[in-house]
């Protein structure tokens, strides 16, 4: 189980990495997360919702929280309320730029001299 004390510092940490400057506190109803004069809270859910996330939006609009099962889509959830646009895509593996790379000579079989 996440401690309020490890997601308050993930989510610090999440900000900073996406470049918003954002405050998070700990809240009566949960965690705040502080971004000028919008406040997004962050609470926990009862299963199968393990994190509830209300944004000024849906607060505005009258909407309830939205369910997130996950650490991992809590931080895509609140990055997309944040409007922070998506970060490079890691890949691994061999790009076509890497085909045969390192092979010449490996002396594998069928290969050409």
């Amino acid at each position: 189980m996440t401690t309020d004390a490890e997601l308050r510092n993930l989510l610090a940490d999440a900000l900073a990495l996406w470049g918003v400057a954002a405050r998070v506190a700990a809240g009566p109803q949960g965690l705040l997360v502080t971004r000028g004069a919008a406040v997004f809270t962050v609470a926990r859910g009862a299963a199968p919702a393990r994190w509830m996330l209300q944004t000024p939006a849906r607060a505005a609009a009258g909407r309830r929280p939205r369910a997130v099962p996950s650490v991992v889509a809590l931080l895509t959830a609140l990055r997309a309320a944040l409007d922070v646009p998506p970060g490079a895509r890691l890949r691994i593996g061999a790009g076509a730029g890497m085909a045969g790379a390192g092979m010449a000579g490996a002396g594998m079989a069928g290969s050409a001299p």
